[in-house]
């Protein structure tokens, strides 16, 4: 603020944007963004505040409902829209370099993403400083870093095809891997941090999308959840990653395989490609407790009254290896909660 205002800047601040920003926040933003005639929305923090920013963007000018408009209907923006801009201090999301936007109804129990089509909700630019970063909490840091993992796995674990973007998302992964253990160790690693703050940036910004179906089943599961119990967004991945994956491995074995094969190094000899595919998650579960992440929802707060009302928050999307049917989201969950 001292910066912005000693370069002549007339500066509102929007306080108070928390994880998992809520409708009632963005009508807030909005009506600041209306009364002080705003030309540019500067997002200083991290996804949350990203997403909130390109919420708050495309609402301004606009006279409808954001939530039915953007969120039920996901209608596009047909209003003048305000530039963003992002300075980041919590890497994970990869909002600073892409047009989505996550809010959660709590009133309805529904988080939605909402990813634009048009560029021009991408924020204008985007200051990557990995120093800023350096005092995030522990546990922000890790649930941080799966999501950035995640996002790459969501792209990854669809079509069958000899793809570019999929060696690409491999070396991401494993540079993902690679820096969160010395950042799990020490924290104040700038190289590692730097490396996984670049990642995060690449792994959702539409790259390693191309020519991918995409899957996104763990977002929309995870997100769900977070609708119920407002925790973090990584945590939230975390929790249900595994059973989901384990559920359909059979239908996406050779991916799996790969998976297992060129980014965990699981050594195929002399096993069959099922039990290859199987030691690639049970390492990815190894490491996932090395970095201290959480790996079951009743650590979040939920509770077995909850999941069908998970269940049917949850979104089914159809471009994984196998499109789900309620019924598995549930036993999905059930596995998760233990």
């Amino acid at each position: 603020m001292q910066m912005l205002q000693h370069n002549g800047k007339l500066v509102v601040e929007i306080a108070g944007v928390m994880p998992n920003p809520t409708i009632d926040k963005l009508y807030e933003g909005v009506e600041i963004a209306r009364k002080h005639q705003a030309d540019l929305l500067l997002a200083v923090g991290g996804g949350s505040v990203c997403d909130y920013a390109k919420a708050v963007s495309v609402s301004v000018h606009c006279e409808e409902d954001p939530w039915e408009k953007y969120y039920v209907r996901m209608e596009e923006p047909s209003c003048e829209t305000l530039p963003v801009g992002c300075v980041l201090t919590m890497v994970g999301t990869g909002s600073e370099m892409n047009a989505g936007a996550v809010i959660t109804n709590p009133h309805t129990h529904q988080k939605i993403g909402h990813v634009f089509a048009d560029e021009k909700i991408m924020p204008k630019f985007a200051i990557l400083n990995p120093i800023y970063t350096l005092t995030l909490p522990h546990y922000q840091m890790v649930a941080g870093i799966y999501d950035i993992f995640n996002h790459i796995c969501e792209q990854y674990f669809s079509g069958e095809d000899d793809n570019t973007s999929d060696y690409i998302s491999e070396g991401l992964m494993r540079s993902v891997i690679h820096a969160s253990r010395i950042a799990n160790q020490n924290p104040q690693d700038y190289e590692a941090r730097s490396n996984l703050m670049w990642a995060a940036t690449w792994a959702l910004n539409t790259l390693v999308s191309c020519g991918k179906s995409t899957d996104w089943m763990v977002h929309m599961i995870g997100q769900s959840v977070g609708a119920y119990t407002d925790a973090t967004h990584g945590m939230t991945l975390a929790a249900v990653s595994l059973p989901y994956y384990r559920h359909i491995l059979p239908y996406g074995l050779q991916k799996f395989k790969r998976f297992a094969i060129h980014v965990w190094e699981v050594d195929p000899s002399g096993k069959s490609e099922e039990q290859i595919a199987q030691e690639g998650l049970s390492a990815m579960e190894d490491w996932m407790k090395e970095l201290g992440l959480v790996m079951h929802l009743s650590e979040l707060g939920v509770t077995e009254d909850m999941l069908e009302g998970i269940a049917d928050g949850t979104i089914l999307l159809p471009g994984g290896y196998k499109a789900l049917e309620h019924d598995e989201i549930v036993a999905i969950l059930k596995e998760s909660l233990k």
